[in-house]
């Protein structure tokens, strides 16, 4: 009979996922992200100088002055390996745990790419008079599915810079894993 509880038991604690250990750390059997988890993680990203450019953690954002109340600050989630982030992020929290926090630096070529010359081009005005828009410095337009800044409007041409607003920029990740899945619907969460 006693056999029986402990089986049980056991297998309720394997079940329910529990790895935990009484000090808290994690069992070294616990799972880690593999391409092609589904990965949840908050996230500060700052530039080399501190900035803070994003994150998904509300009160951040509030002391760092970038709330905006119609965001819905929360917990990403992206499938990884795939992707869906730029390869830097997706490299980092490979081999991380659920509540492993990290903090990575990821180059410019492993973010948005450098900063490049054939990027920034001439456009004549004529083709956004046809199309109903008033080009104006300092706003944002879509070319073929890419964000451009203009740059400069003259009575020919206007000026796109069509790079990543963060193109060039070595950027700081502090990342940490909130819950990981694999695509079979098991998971573990922060609990």
């Amino acid at each position: 009979m006693k056999r029986i509880l402990l089986l049980i038991l056991v297998l309720t604690v394997l079940v329910s996922g529990c790895t935990s250990l009484d000090d808290g750390s994690t069992d070294s059997t616990s799972e880690v992200v593999e391409p092609g988890n589904l990965v949840t993680v908050n996230y500060v990203g700052e530039l080399e100088n501190g900035t803070v450019f994003d994150t998904s953690v509300e009160q951040v954002a509030q002391e760092e002055g970038l709330y905006d109340p119609a965001r819905n600050y929360e917990p990403i989630a992206f499938v990884a390996g795939s992707g869906q982030m730029i390869p830097g992020f997706d490299e980092a929290v490979m081999g991380m745990a659920v509540g492993e926090e990290k903090t990575v630096e990821i180059s410019p070529e492993e973010a948005y790419g450098e900063h490049s010359l054939e990027l920034i081009f001439d456009i004549p005005v004529e083709q956004f008079e046809s199309a109903n828009i008033t080009p104006v410095v300092g706003e944002d337009v879509s070319i073929q599915g890419r964000q451009c800044a203009i740059l400069n409007v003259s009575e020919e041409n206007v000026t796109l810079d069509c790079n990543h607003q963060l193109a060039g920029e070595t950027l700081i990740f502090t990342i940490e894993i909130v819950s990981i899945e694999d695509m079979e619907g098991n998971s573990n969460n922060i609990s």
